[in-house]
């Protein structure tokens, strides 16, 4: 019988990080969630929503030797730039084929964070419980002497040592990931929890999508140390109640708006446009927003809106530092 990876198991958000007794906690990577497989020297990669991606990445193709035969994992693919992950590197390589895969992966490259093994040297893993999955990964990767692309995912059920992962978030780390001990691995079943590190920091409202009294979403942006506002951002779509408050608040920009002639994307990696009006980037709100960036500094996740702050000026707010690129279609 033929074996083919199962779909990926899921997760489900969580608003706490705590970690439970007889859980084991697992750093959450900024980077693209793969399953890969070795047959017969064959290498498989996929991502979670079933696509190949092994002609994208020859370094991890390349690395198909060293696993044993028959063997399969579920983990996350990720570019380290200057010391952060670097989520915008690793979207530039997908599209990428033949020698223009080859020059970004000497320029980039990536490793594969393996997290979970669900199939060993022809044994199906999958219905194995957690920590004894964890105990013969942990095997591999000690036996096969893995090195680089593949990359073993720390574990832990120590509450300390989950506490720290959650202050890594300066090098790009989301948060953490829970996997219950005793549970098999159940293809696209929300059995695992996920907390996000979340901030709360201040924008100006440089734009919005609906109407200006009763916006549908803010487009927010800082400032940079030459003084330009630039994009960072935008917010969830906002509730009926949220949306009322700003009446008043907001005033469509006449002329001059530092954003003239800029479009923005839909979402990340689409290249719909959004149909925004520009406002008077007079207005300071507080958000919450996790620690996923890309080398510009821009959120690549929508912000949650907390409230408008009337009481600060834009120069109140703190500097947008990364140098940014101006938004385009499909940025």
């Amino acid at each position: 019988m033929t074996w083919t990876l199962p779909e990926p198991m899921l997760t489900t958000p969580v608003p706490g990080p705590d970690l439970r007794p007889g859980w084991a906690g697992e750093p959450k990577w900024d980077g693209f969630r793969a399953l890969v497989s070795v047959d017969a020297g064959r290498l498989t990669l996929r991502s979670r929503r079933g696509t190949e991606m092994a002609p994208a990445f020859p370094e991890v193709a390349a690395g198909a030797p060293q696993l044993p035969d028959a063997t399969a994992m579920d983990g996350e693919l990720i570019v380290w730039d200057e010391g952060r992950l670097a989520f915008d590197r690793l979207q530039n390589r997908l599209h990428r084929r033949g020698a223009g895969a080859a020059r970004a992966a000497a320029e980039w490259p990536v490793h594969f964070v393996a997290f979970d093994l669900l199939r060993l040297s022809g044994t199906d893993t999958t219905g194995w419980p957690y920590r004894r999955r964890r105990a013969a990964l942990e095997s591999v990767f000690a036996a096969q002497r893995l090195s680089a692309p593949w990359a073993l995912c720390p574990s832990t059920t120590d509450p300390d040592t989950v506490r720290e992962w959650l202050s890594w978030t300066a090098v790009g780390m989301e948060g953490v990931v829970y996997m219950r001990l005793a549970d098999a691995y159940e293809p696209s079943v929300r059995g695992w929890l996920k907390y996000k590190v979340r901030e709360t920091t201040e924008a100006v409202v440089g734009a919005v999508t609906g109407p200006v009294a009763t916006p549908r979403s803010l487009l927010l942006g800082r400032y940079d140390n030459d003084g330009r506002l630039q994009y960072t951002g935008r917010t969830t779509n906002l509730a009926r109640t949220a949306s009322s408050a700003f009446v008043g608040l907001l005033t469509p920009s006449r002329r001059g708006h530092p954003w003239t002639g800029w479009s923005f994307s839909a979402g990340w990696g689409t290249r719909q446009t959004l149909n925004v009006t520009l406002v008077r980037p007079e207005l300071v709100v507080e958000v919450g927003v996790d620690v996923a960036r890309d080398a510009s500094g821009r959120w690549r996740h929508p912000a949650r809106l907390h409230r408008a702050r009337s009481d600060l000026q834009p120069a109140d707010i703190p500097r947008l530092t990364s140098p940014p690129r101006k938004p385009r279609p499909g940025a």
